[in-house]
């Protein structure tokens, strides 16, 4: 935390002080999101890294459920008090896709591996796009360095999955498997961080 920090002042968690300027009960909020999609992330990775020969049909059904929870926290997330307007809009269309896209996962990825890599793709681009977004925006976010890192890595996630050619359901499932585990650690490392500074903040 900087000087500037203690500097503002508003209504925090449980009556306390907020030197985050109110924010502290958004990043309370935050932390829990995090860790929930950290752990299906993390959770998914390992189930997809352990059953690398799943079906095309198996596989499009685990991230069409893995999209949907995604898409879900992001939706809660967008009517967040502490919001701004054009934050919530972008989290309320970002949430909205990524709800779609796991829709389409259960009836798409039958039919081409492609299809399915692109509608995982879309929605880490979609994420990342959102938690760097919001990192960007509000200043006095706490942990606001990590959110950024976590939007970057979902960012690049998501466009790796876009422009490679997968040419087997093995590898696709391999590769992804990967990417989940490694942004499910980080998502949950900056949940446990988001939960320190807030700690100590209304501490």
């Amino acid at each position: 935390m900087t000087s500037s920090f203690h500097d503002l002042h508003g209504p925090g968690l449980h009556g306390r002080e907020d030197p985050y300027g109110g924010l502290a009960g958004l990043a309370n909020a935050g932390w829990q999101a995090l860790l929930g999609a950290g752990i299906a992330s993390t959770a998914l990775g390992a189930v997809v890294l352990a059953w690398p020969k799943a079906s095309l049909l198996v596989v499009g059904v685990l991230f069409g459920l893995y999209l949907l929870v995604i898409g879900a926290l992001q939706l809660a997330g967008a009517f967040a008090a502490h919001i701004p307007g054009a934050l919530r809009v972008l989290g309320f269309v970002s949430g909205g896709l990524c709800v779609l896209l796991g829709l389409v996962c259960f009836r798409g990825p039958a039919q081409s591996i492609l299809l399915l890599a692109l509608w995982i793709g879309f929605g880490w681009l979609l994420r990342g796009v959102m938690l760097a977004g919001v990192a960007l925006s509000v200043k006095e976010l706490p942990a606001r360095g990590w959110q950024m890192f976590v939007g970057f890595l979902n960012v690049v996630a998501g466009i790796l999955m876009i422009d490679l050619p997968f040419h087997s359901i093995a590898v696709l499932t391999v590769v992804t498997g990967i990417f989940l585990v490694v942004m499910g650690v980080f998502e949950v490392f900056h949940a446990v961080r988001l939960r320190s500074h807030v700690r100590k903040a209304v501490g």
